[in-house]
C-alpha cells in the first residue's frame, strides 16, 4: 500500500533518510526547490524513483540521459536523482556536467527517449531543480508535472529490476560539433561573450572561436559563487555589464547566456539591449526570406510586431501567440510545425531545418552569427533600428505567493475581460480583444497591449506593456493595468519599475 510522504524537519535524524519535498516545487514545467530548505537528498532520490515509475507507467523505454550544471551542489543532487532512477529499474546514461540544451541534444545523440537535467537555471545559488522530458524535443508540461507530483508525494514510486549506470564520454564535443557544422564566418566579427561565470563559460568561448568569431571575454572563468552577478540575460544588471563591455571594446555586439545555457541575451554595437522578442523579429525577418510563409510562435509577453511588422506580412509569415514557458512553447512549435518560437525571456526554439526544436542559447548564438554573415553591410544597431519602433516595459514581477497567485490571477483576468465586455477603454483607447491563453493580454485598437500572468517558477505575477505610439502611452497602459492589479491586496511590490 502506498504511503504519502511524511513531514520531516531539517537537522533531525530522519532528515538524513526520509524524503522531504515541498509540494510547490512541482511547477508548471520545471521542478524547483531551495536546497536543503525545501527538499533533501532522500527527497531527490524519491523524485528519481517517481520519474522512473512515471516512465514505466507511460511505456517509455527505461533509458535516460542525465546531466548537471556547474553549481557546487549539483553533482550531489544528480547522484541522488540517479540512485532513485536506478531503483526504478532505469538505465542511466550520465553525460556529466552540461548545459540544459546539451542534455536535450544527448537524447538525439545517444538515441534515448528521456532526459533529466539537474539545474536551477538562472535562479540564485541555494536553488536546485530538474528539467525533464520523455518526448524529444519536448519537456514536461503541466499534465506530466502533475502526474509526477502525485506519484512522488503519494509514495507511489515503485522499485523495479534492471537499473544500470554508465558514464558517457564525448557528448560535449559532439554537441559543439553539431552546433558548428561546416560553417565559418566570412565576415570579421568581434563579439563580447558574457557567461556570468556560469556553466556556459565551458562552451560559449570555444564555440565562437570555432565559428571564426573574435571573442572578447566577459566573466568566462567557471566560478559557481557567481562573484559578479547571477547569470541571467533578462536581468538589467547583466545587460548593463554587457553594454559596458561593448562600449569599452568597440565590439560588434554582445551575447550573454544564463546559468544553464538555454537562453541568450543580445546587446548591440551601440550598447543598446535588444530584448529577445525584438531580436526574434529581427531573426524572423531574416529567416522568412529563406523560408517564406513560415509560422513563428511568440509567447504572450512578446512584442506585437510578429503580427504587425510589414516585412513579415510581406513574406507571408503566420504569427501565433502562446503560453509563456519553455515546455509550452516547445510543444506549440512542434504542434504547428513552426520554423521557430521566440520567448521574451530569451528562450528561442529553432526547429528543423535550423535546429531540433528545443531551446538552446548556443544554437541562437550560431544563428545570429550566420544572420550577420548574410547581412555584411548591416550592424546590429542597423537591424534594430530597421524595426518599427515600439515602447515596452521590462518584464516586471510584483510579489504574489505561490499558494494564491493563480486564484489572484483568475480574478484579475475576469476583471480585465469584464472591462472589454463593458466597452470600457484602457489608456484612452478601445480594447480590441483580451487573449486569455496565459493570463490576460489586453490588446488595444492600435496594437498596444498590457499583460498580466502568473510566474510559473517564482512567487510573483508578471506584467509587461507595449505601445506602438509613445512612451507616454506605454506608461498609461501600465498605470491602468496596475490599477486593476492593486484591487488585490495580497499583491506586493514590483521587483523593478519602468
Amino acid at each position: 500500500m502506498h504511503k504519502p510522504l511524511p513531514t520531516v524537519a531539517q537537522n533531525t535524524w530522519d532528515f538524513l533518510k526520509v524524503p522531504m519535498i515541498t509540494p510547490t516545487g512541482f511547477r508548471e514545467y520545471d521542478a524547483r526547490w531551495k536546497y536543503p530548505d525545501q527538499i533533501n537528498l532522500p527527497g531527490i532520490t524519491a523524485l528519481g524513483l517517481g520519474l522512473g515509475t512515471q516512465m514505466r507507467r507511460r511505456g517509455i523505454a527505461p533509458v535516460i540521459a542525465v546531466g548537471n550544471d556547474y553549481r557546487d551542489y549539483s553533482l550531489s543532487i544528480k547522484n541522488a536523482l540517479i540512485l532513485g532512477l536506478m531503483q526504478a529499474g532505469i538505465s542511466v546514461k550520465d553525460i556529466g556536467p552540461a548545459l540544459s540544451p546539451m542534455a536535450y541534444f544527448a537524447q538525439f545523440h545517444l538515441d534515448v527517449p528521456a532526459v533529466a537535467m539537474v539545474t536551477a537555471s538562472h535562479n540564485p545559488n541555494g536553488w536546485t531543480g530538474v528539467k525533464m522530458g520523455f518526448d524529444r524535443p519536448l519537456t514536461h508540461g503541466p499534465d506530466e508535472m502533475g502526474e509526477l507530483r502525485d506519484i512522488v508525494l503519494n509514495g507511489e514510486g515503485e522499485a523495479a529490476p534492471g537499473g544500470a549506470y554508465e558514464f558517457v564520454e564525448g557528448v560535449r564535443d559532439a554537441y559543439l560539433d553539431d552546433l558548428v557544422g561546416d560553417f565559418r564566418m566570412t565576415r570579421k566579427l568581434r563579439v563580447v561573450c558574457a557567461t556570468g561565470n556560469g556553466t556556459a563559460s565551458a562552451f560559449a568561448p570555444e564555440l565562437f572561436a570555432r565559428l571564426g568569431v573574435e571573442v572578447i571575454p566577459s566573466h568566462n572563468a567557471l566560478d559557481y559563487t557567481f562573484p559578479h552577478y547571477n547569470p541571467n540575460p533578462e536581468a538589467l544588471e547583466m545587460l548593463h555589464d554587457m553594454s559596458d563591455s561593448v562600449k569599452a571594446s568597440g565590439a560588434d555586439f554582445a551575447l550573454g547566456f544564463d546559468g544553464d545555457g538555454d537562453r541568450c541575451g543580445v546587446v548591440d554595437d551601440e550598447g543598446e539591449e535588444i530584448f529577445a522578442d525584438k531580436m526574434g523579429v529581427i531573426m524572423a525577418r531574416d529567416l522568412s526570406k529563406l523560408y517564406p510563409g513560415s509560422t513563428f510562435v511568440a509567447d504572450v509577453k512578446s512584442t506585437g510586431l510578429f503580427a504587425s511588422d510589414p516585412e513579415l506580412i510581406a513574406q507571408g509569415v503566420k504569427a501565433d501567440y502562446w503560453k509563456t514557458g519553455h515546455s509550452h512553447m516547445k510543444r506549440r512549435v512542434k504542434e504547428l510545425g513552426a520554423l521557430a518560437g521566440f520567448e521574451k525571456s530569451g528562450h528561442y526554439f529553432l526547429a528543423s531545418p535550423i535546429g531540433r526544436g528545443y531551446d538552446c542559447g548556443m544554437r541562437v548564438a550560431v544563428e545570429i552569427c550566420k544572420l550577420m554573415d548574410r547581412n555584411p553591410d548591416m550592424s546590429m544597431s542597423d537591424l534594430r533600428r530597421a524595426l518599427p519602433q515600439t515602447w515596452a516595459t521590462p518584464t516586471m514581477s510584483p510579489y504574489c505567493g505561490d499558494t494564491e497567485k493563480y486564484d489572484v490571477l483568475e480574478r484579475l483576468v475576469a476583471k480585465l475581460v469584464a472591462k472589454h465586455e463593458a466597452g470600457e477603454t484602457l489608456a484612452g483607447r478601445k480594447i480590441a480583444q483580451v487573449v486569455t491563453v496565459n493570463g490576460a493580454r489586453v490588446i488595444l485598437d492600435n496594437g498596444g497591449w498590457g499583460l498580466v500572468r502568473a510566474s510559473s517558477n517564482t512567487p510573483n505575477l508578471v506584467v509587461v506593456c507595449e505601445s506602438p505610439e509613445s512612451e507616454a502611452e506605454m506608461r498609461a497602459i501600465f498605470a491602468e493595468i496596475d490599477a486593476v492589479i492593486r484591487t488585490e491586496p495580497s499583491v506586493g511590490e514590483y521587483d523593478q519599475k519602468i
